[in-house]
């Protein structure tokens, strides 16, 4: 309430009345508060797609691979145990097949088959002979068309044994070298995990796995799952920040510069199509220049990983607003945008002089 000069001489105490100063105190730090809001809206953020992902390694020779029985019988003999480290051509272990004469009756009939062969090549050198007299005959009169083509007919019965028993003689090594493979070696050099102890002793069938050899000297990658809103304007080479399981870290996305902890990367590629659940993967490796990822005895392949793909940079507010509008990130619409209108002109050139 405002007085003029008469009320003020008549109530001179009530002129001298002032605002509480915890009404003012408050009055101001409202609108400082207001103006500090005003100003953030218009603070640079940097947007940032989040997935959540594992630590993986891009060569499929690198990641844990299964061994497994190449015959059938029983599991005779493990020459390792959980947690061993192995050589590539290290033995695993040994399956006996279930016949113990097999092996011998194999080789029995291996030398028979050989020698019936030898017999078949002798008749047909015989019989090549009968065919090289029988036609000079024809030639000079002496014999008949008839025991000429006889004599060839003969010929290839005989070339027909003889494949047959080629063939005979091809399945007998091929089971020979299936049950020779007794002794399961390490395709590669790692440690051995998951061990199949069960299967000792049991009857196995052939791809039973017996063990799983993890390498441990790989070249390490991340794959992030991103939402499919934002996954068609991740392209490789843009920059990632990423979160490993068991290290503390503080990440501002929209400032990177205040993040502690976090390491960075870079995407290497994007999977064309997405995931059951609608998440695309992308595949993240070690940014050059930048700081290292932590030894591989602290992050293991299949340990946790969350990471953020940096976008552009745009003002708070459009970030709220995009946000609320579940609007994808705006990675670089305006640079294509304007490449688009930049073309534009040349392109209405052209079609003009093909016309005429």
């Amino acid at each position: 309430m405002t007085l003029d000069r008469a009320q003020a001489e008549h109530f001179p105490s009530l002129a001298q009345l002032r605002p509480p100063r915890l009404v003012t105190t408050v009055a101001w730090l409202i609108l400082l508060g207001v103006l500090l809001v005003l100003a953030i809206l218009f603070v640079p953020w940097q947007q940032t797609a989040q997935g959540g992902g594992q630590v993986t390694t891009l060569s499929a020779q690198d990641r844990a691979r299964d061994v497994s029985s190449l015959v059938s019988g029983r599991v005779a003999e493990f020459y390792v145990r959980d947690g061993d480290h192995v050589r590539a051509g290290d033995p695993i272990v040994r399956v006996a097949d279930v016949d113990p004469d097999f092996l011998a009756r194999l080789a029995g009939e291996k030398a028979q088959v050989e020698a019936q062969i030898a017999a078949v090549q002798q008749a047909r050198a015989t019989a090549m002979i009968d065919v090289n007299r029988t036609s000079q005959l024809f030639a000079e009169g002496l014999a008949a068309r008839r025991d000429y083509e006889q004599t060839q007919i003969k010929v290839a019965d005989v070339d027909a044994k003889l494949a047959e028993a080629r063939a005979k003689l091809k399945q007998i090594e091929i089971k020979l070298a299936q049950s020779s493979a007794q002794i399961v070696s390490a395709p590669r050099e790692g440690r051995v995990q998951d061990l199949n102890a069960a299967a000792g002793g049991a009857l196995i069938s052939s791809g039973t796995v017996l063990a799983t050899i993890a390498p441990e000297n790989i070249t390490r990658a991340v794959e992030l799952y991103v939402d499919g809103r934002d996954v068609p304007l991740v392209e490789p080479g843009r920059s990632v920040r990423l979160e490993f399981e068991g290290f503390p870290a503080f990440q501002f996305s929209g400032w990177p510069a205040f993040a502690v902890g976090i390491y960075d990367g870079q995407v290497r590629s994007v999977d064309p199509t997405p995931r059951t659940d609608g998440l695309f993967r992308i595949l993240v490796e070690q940014a050059p220049g930048k700081t290292a990822w932590p030894e591989r005895r602290f992050v293991r392949q299949g340990s946790k990983v969350l990471g953020w793909v940096q976008g552009d940079t745009v003002p708070v507010w459009y970030e709220l607003w995009r946000q609320l509008n579940d609007f994808p990130l705006n990675f670089g619409q305006d640079q294509v945008a304007g490449k688009g209108e930049a073309k534009a002109p040349k392109d209405d050139k052209s079609s003009i002089e093909k016309k005429k």
